[in-house]
């Protein structure tokens, strides 16, 4: 059976920790920052992990050889 491509994308969007968590980047930061807060705006910064199973499952199969 032939080897899985990495996705690409998969690989821009999520970040794979060394114990296996992915971390995903907070939605709504792109645009119309300026009437949010501060604070909002700077937790906009930080990655989280996400904490959805089937979504952590996928992400683990598409990210391929860009997650070992």
């Amino acid at each position: 059976m032939p080897k899985l491509k990495t996705h690409k994308g998969t690989v821009k969007r999520f970040r794979l920790t060394k114990n296996g968590k992915v971390m995903r980047m907070k939605a709504g930061r792109t645009h119309l920052r300026r009437k949010k807060g501060s604070s909002k705006n700077s937790d906009f910064r930080h990655a989280v992990p996400s904490t959805v199973k089937s979504i952590v499952k996928t992400v683990k199969v598409m990210a391929g050889s860009a997650a070992k």
